[in-house]
């Protein structure tokens, strides 16, 4: 079973399965600088993944195996990620003078205070975050646990492409890792700031709000592009895939944009909006310094505009890949239009240079 943590210094695939879609992403990195190696995203077959559990393992599988061909790429080692709601992660201090070996035997014998499943069912990884604020002879320990039947199912949905989970991550710490790489290109914002990343998938919104580079509060909500989808759907007559497909590349009718967009862009913002009251309420912010829009549907044309303009914060779409250069088999004007949704295996790539 891999860690939650694992560290290797091998190139990996970063490979995030979100509900309607495969993201593949292949970095390398000469000095400071990354580069896109290979990219690709291949759709999956409705209903293959549910609210981020892997529901039809073989359309999954057969779905990777696309990707792969799409991406040219011939790494078969790879970083995925189980969601945050499937782990529990509990901060823990230990004496620092425990060995790697040490400090996991006795959280193996501490465990079951904190996680409310059977051990046998349970992988655990932990990760040492440094000394402890409170004791200097003390570290801070980060414990993750998820229920193995999660890793497993990854784990089996690569092997049927060929792929090898080397790397099991967490959705959260993936999208600060890609992160670190926006703070750069963000007018003003500094590590200190904070930052909500607001994560548009197709049925999931995801609030994450950052301080010093670090998520300290998430918060999910069931709305998403396939709504807009729907409605394009509903209103013109045509299938899922045809609708997918026209939201994306255009040609639909002259009332589409006031008739089915601005209703759809108006819900969001309140969608977005809601959910930072949601923060604001739980504690000592009542602002953020800047929105960043990630997702599959924060490329909606306008929204990013929108949002800034009815909440008052500085908004953009994230693109994790602003900075970097890219090999010659990457479409460049794709990259940077998915470059949003690539948030997450993004941060899975980079697990290559840990």
């Amino acid at each position: 079973m891999p860690g939650l943590f694992n560290k290797k210094s091998r190139t990996l695939l970063g490979i995030d399965i979100s509900s309607t879609s495969v993201k593949l992403l292949e970095l390398s990195r000469a000095g400071n600088r990354y580069r896109v190696e290979a990219y690709a995203v291949e759709p999956l077959p409705i209903n293959a993944v549910v609210e981020k559990n892997i529901a039809e393992l073989e359309g999954v599988g057969q779905a990777l195996s696309r990707v792969l061909l799409k991406a040219k790429t011939s790494v078969k080692s790879v970083a995925v990620a189980v969601a945050g709601s499937a782990v529990i992660t509990k901060t823990i201090e230990m004496d620092a003078g425990l060995s790697a070996d040490d400090m996991e035997n006795q959280l193996k014998i501490e465990a079951d205070q904190y996680i409310p499943y059977p051990l046998e069912e349970v992988a655990i990884d932990f990760e040492v975050q440094g000394v402890s604020r409170r004791n200097p002879e003390r570290v801070d320990v980060l414990l993750a646990a998820c229920r193995k039947e999660n890793v497993e199912v990854r784990e089996a949905a690569l092997a049927l492409a060929g792929l090898t989970a080397r790397v099991v991550d967490v959705e959260a710490y993936a999208l600060e890792r890609s992160f670190g790489l926006l703070t750069a290109q963000l007018a003003g914002v500094t590590e200190r700031s904070t930052v909500a990343v607001v994560d548009i998938g197709a049925t999931m919104t995801t609030l994450s709000v950052l301080s010093n580079g670090r998520i300290i509060y998430t918060r999910e909500q069931l709305f998403g592009g396939r709504q807009l989808t729907e409605e394009i759907q509903r209103r013109y007559g045509m299938t899922v895939e045809q609708a997918g497909l026209a939201k994306k590349q255009g040609g639909l009718p002259d009332d589409y944009v006031s008739e089915v967009l601005q209703p759809f862009r108006e819900a969001l913002v309140q969608q977005v909006s809601r959910s930072l009251q949601f923060f604001f309420a739980s504690g000592q912010y009542n602002a953020v310094d800047y929105i960043l829009l990630a997702g599959g549907t924060a490329s909606v044309a306008g929204l990013d505009r929108l949002i800034e303009q009815r909440l008052g914060t500085p908004t953009q779409v994230a693109n994790p890949f602003a900075d970097m250069t890219l090999s010659s088999k990457v479409n460049a004007s794709a990259l940077a239009s998915d470059a949003p949704a690539l948030m997450i295996a993004c941060g899975l790539a980079l697990r290559s240079f840990d």
